[in-house]
């Protein structure tokens, strides 16, 4: 990753040091009505905004605090177009009503955000289109591709357990065939991985995790670099009502100010809480690209300039109840369902979620940890005590 990127993540979408006095940061702008000048500007404006152009014509579509998010975010995707969502699966949906018609079908990596089948099941299947889930470590891509194929959805690395598929083949493969590539880059939040650079069209993310980065935004992003795609995708979010609040984008503009040394922290704090499990009698397998005994190391050393705070461990015992008492008894980990903010969170894996992982070859539970900024001294501490009250 350049080492400008950092730079220009600081100035993306802030106030031109050429425009004289004023504010660092972009302000809030908030409203729900704009004003005309006359019937000129009036038909003009909604002209562009009909024709793909990303400009306000009422207050849903946001005003500066907006833009300046917009372009920090595609700034850091490396993308032309950004389209803001209320939420990471607002952003998933939204991209796939946007590309999939009826009779439609897409090919789904089958380690993806669980809350994607949701969508497929009560929403997607119901309007006439198709999902199967697959392999990307196993299964062959081209023989799964059917003449109504539209899209090839994958998200590296996975949710849970961290598979690193090798988008750039995938995404050969899938353009020779005539059909687009999607990617959640919600681990990576565009600062550790590119995927538009590595062949996929469209970017997702949930700026809820490390672009915010302090638990208090709910919030989804997509990032394109073609023109067409981006207006098609607006035209789905402009159909489908989808907004922001002024405040939240300004929060998750803040937030990706220091988005580089925040996951600078996250990894070291990350790598040295891996290492303790990784030696640990009572973990069988760590799941962690950066730890040179993750299978996906390799391909993660590749394709990304570097970690976050997210791993996962599995017991060496198939005993639930161990598990629990394990969790139960952390004093630093709060339990909590999502990540990517300051603070460390631990979560036990559905074991109906693993099984929808081929990725996962076992029966023994695991547990995902948040590793936040926390001394990780502190961290690995709190571990140890868990997993001596684990024993029973």
């Amino acid at each position: 990753m350049s080492h400008h990127l950092h730079t220009a993540l600081i100035h993306a979408g802030s106030p031109r040091l050429s425009q004289g006095t004023g504010p660092v940061n972009v302000p809030v702008v908030r409203t729900s009505t704009l004003r005309y000048a006359n019937m000129a500007e009036y038909d003009s404006i909604h002209e562009r905004r009909a024709a793909g152009e990303n400009v306000a014509a009422y207050g849903r579509h946001g005003l500066d605090t907006h833009r300046a998010l917009e372009s920090a975010i595609a700034t850091l995707e490396g993308g032309q177009h950004c389209l803001l969502a209320p939420s990471g699966l607002a952003a998933i949906t939204l991209t796939l009503l946007a590309l999939l018609s009826p009779g439609d079908h897409a090919l789904v990596q089958d380690s993806v955000y669980s809350p994607l089948r949701r969508v497929d099941q009560s929403l997607l299947k119901r309007l006439g289109i198709s999902l199967s889930y697959f392999s990307p470590l196993h299964d062959d891509l081209d023989a799964l591709i059917r003449p109504e194929t539209r899209l090839l959805y994958l998200e590296s690395p996975s949710s849970l357990l961290y598979e690193i598929p090798d988008l750039p083949a995938l995404a050969a493969r899938a353009r020779d065939r005539g059909v687009l590539v999607a990617a959640d880059n919600t681990w990576a939040s565009g600062y550790l991985y590119r995927p538009l650079a590595l062949g996929a069209d469209i970017s997702i993310l949930a700026a809820t995790k490390y672009i915010s980065g302090h638990s208090d935004v709910m919030q989804g992003a997509v990032v394109v670099k073609d023109d067409g795609l981006a207006r098609q995708l607006r035209e789905a979010s402009d159909s489908l009502g989808l907004a922001i609040s002024p405040d939240d984008a300004y929060l998750s503009l803040r937030g990706i100010r220091t988005l580089p040394v925040r996951l600078q922290q996250h990894q070291a704090n990350a790598l040295q809480v891996a290492q303790y499990l990784h030696s640990h009698p009572q973990v069988a397998r760590v799941f962690y690209p950066a730890l040179p005994s993750d299978p996906g190391h390799a391909r993660w050393r590749r394709d990304f300039s570097g970690a976050n705070g997210l791993l996962s461990f599995a017991f060496a015992h198939d005993d639930a109840q161990q598990a629990r008492r394990f969790i139960d008894t952390l004093e630093l980990f709060a339990i909590g369902a999502s990540w990517g903010g300051y603070e460390s969170l631990v979560q036990l894996a559905a074991p109906a979620r693993l099984a929808e992982h081929s990725y996962y070859q076992g029966s023994a539970p695991v547990v995902r940890l948040h590793i936040g900024l926390e001394n990780p001294h502190d961290l690995i501490d709190d571990l140890a005590r868990a997993f001596q009250a684990a024993q029973g």
